[in-house]
């Protein structure tokens, strides 16, 4: 079953998916998650699904379901509009440690994806980290790798290779995981640390050009996660050369580029998982979750919220409400930014950005140019 993705509130980013799944729209299943309905690049994606079903002759709720909380005002909205159906996501799960939830869960079940194998992964992996002497093993690896190469406040970034394409998207994974728990302003009892640890990454062997010259014998402020597979293929042994695959190849690249990291002097580890299925992803991400609950605890810090996004929607909301008070004072009459920024008590700079953007996408505003950016004059008139 093919998938697609809503995950920005870019209008064309919309328009691109929509062409894409062009005639299959009608068997098109749309799954809306976020946990309070409140999200708005979430409630922005349903809202333009909904005229475009509505615009195709079909009625969105008998195309959609939700996965969000009880009572949220997505669930109440999908209820109201009678929609196929509503999954529960419980309020302790946060977006970034869902996968194990309805919000990963149906997505991969209607893929085909072995979801009881996928949780069976992430259980062995959550037995092994718990037992004691296993546990204090992973203690130990985490201490030395991740603490004591950034010396406990992310002196060093992590850099993530993955050698499988199936991985190719795993780094990205990683990146939200890990900087949006740890990168925090204060600790726990409220002092300011500024903790965080950096993530980046591509995969190997094709991506690893654009890093490798740099982490070889640039700036060591970094340290290596290799990610190998060793399983290269299901089906049979396919030699490119006499006696070589083209798995020999990428596992090569990678054993040879982490033997140049050591001789000068850099850092790394090697995850290996002998093939990429449901079972052993599990056990990769519950494995990186718990680290980064550990970590967190071992910094002091609260790895489970996220103050910093929470300010950036404030300020975006504050932003929007600016955006229809500078509109509200357009006229036919051309004024400038700062003519309007005085009008509505707001900054010249704010109220100049908002202008632009609402000339640019909306044919009625008008701009008079002039030698300055600052002097131009927007007015509001028929449409050109």
């Amino acid at each position: 079953m093919d998938i697609f993705f809503f995950d920005n509130t870019d209008p064309e980013g919309f328009d691109g998916v929509f062409e894409r799944i062009g005639d299959g729209l009608p068997q098109t299943l749309a799954i809306v998650v976020s946990k309070s309905g409140g999200t708005k690049e979430i409630r922005n994606g349903m809202v333009e699904a909904e005229a475009k079903f509505a615009a195709n002759g079909l009625r969105f709720a008998r195309h959609a379901v939700a996965v969000t909380g009880v009572e949220s005002e997505l669930d109440k909205h999908a209820g109201a509009n009678g929609w196929l159906a509503r999954f529960p996501m419980p309020d302790w799960i946060g977006g970034r440690t869902s996968a194990m939830s309805a919000v990963g869960l149906l997505p991969m079940a209607l893929q085909g994806f072995d979801i009881d194998a996928f949780l069976a992964g992430a259980a062995a992996m959550d037995e092994r980290t718990r037992v004691p002497d296993r546990g204090a093993k992973c203690r130990h690896a985490s201490r030395s790798h991740v603490v004591s190469a950034g010396n406990g406040k992310g002196e060093k970034d992590m850099v993530v290779f993955p050698y499988k394409d199936r991985l190719a998207l795993f780094t990205k994974y990683l990146q939200q995981l890990v900087i949006e728990s740890l990168g925090k302003e204060k600790n726990l009892a409220g002092e300011i640390v500024h903790q965080g640890i950096a993530v980046y990454g591509n995969k190997g062997s094709t991506d690893q050009h654009s890093y490798v010259q740099q982490l070889s014998e640039g700036v060591l402020n970094f340290f290596m996660t290799f990610v190998e597979a060793r399983n290269d293929r299901r089906g049979a042994r396919f030699e490119v050369e006499d006696g070589i695959t083209s798995g020999d190849y990428l596992e090569g690249f990678l054993r040879g580029t982490r033997s140049a990291f050591y001789e000068k002097g850099r850092e790394s580890i090697t995850m290996s998982i002998p093939e990429v299925n449901a079972f052993y992803i599990g056990a990769l991400i519950a494995l990186y979750e718990r680290a980064v609950g550990f970590y967190g605890s071992l910094v002091n810090i609260n790895a489970y919220d996220q103050p910093g996004v929470e300010a950036g929607k404030k300020a975006a909301s504050k932003l929007l409400e600016l955006q229809k008070q500078v509109r509200a004072q357009l006229s036919d009459k051309g004024k400038t930014a700062e003519q309007i920024a005085r009008s509505v008590d707001a900054d010249p700079e704010d109220v100049f950005h908002s202008l632009r953007h609402l000339a640019s996408n909306d044919l009625r505003i008008n701009v008079g140019t002039a030698d300055e950016p600052a002097d131009n004059r927007f007015s509001l008139g028929p449409s050109k």
